[in-house]
């Protein structure tokens, strides 16, 4: 057991790879930030559908309304767009990641079976002393 004042404490969350994963939030950041322009389309989106429903409950002109329900379908739009050109901009990188997390869950499963080889193995040199044991023993 290290000493009290050694910086390498063991932790709770050792051998729990999840938790040193990217969470939600880190990824739905880093989606963000590789396409902008699927959020700002999907805020025009529920901003024209906001100012349509808002025009239809006061009674407004109809003219105001159709207006921003075009706007609506323009943001749609606009959004799938951008959608279909983020994903052929972006398919080389998508395909890069997607390559390197098979790698490392490979990886981990190999780890994994290796550990539990390894195990295995321990159990069976214990079996086998206990074994010499019992015989020496009678």
């Amino acid at each position: 057991m290290p000493a009290p004042d050694d910086p390498m404490m063991p932790s709770s969350f050792e051998g729990n790879e999840e938790f040193y994963e990217t969470s939600r939030t880190t990824k739905l950041f880093r989606r963000i930030k590789e396409e902008p322009l699927i959020p700002i389309g999907m805020a025009l989106t529920c901003w024209a559908l906001y100012r349509a429903s808002r025009s239809i409950r006061a009674g407004n002109d109809r003219d105001y309304t159709n207006k921003m329900f075009r706007r609506r379908i323009y943001a749609q739009a606009f959004t799938v767009a951008a959608m279909v050109g983020g994903s052929y901009y972006y398919a080389d990188e998508h395909r890069a990641r997607k390559n390197l997390e098979n790698k490392v869950a490979e990886q981990k499963a190999k780890e994994k079976n290796r550990a539990w080889i390894k195990e295995l193995e321990a159990r069976e040199d214990e079996r086998v002393e206990l074994e010499k044991l019992a015989k020496g023993a009678k």
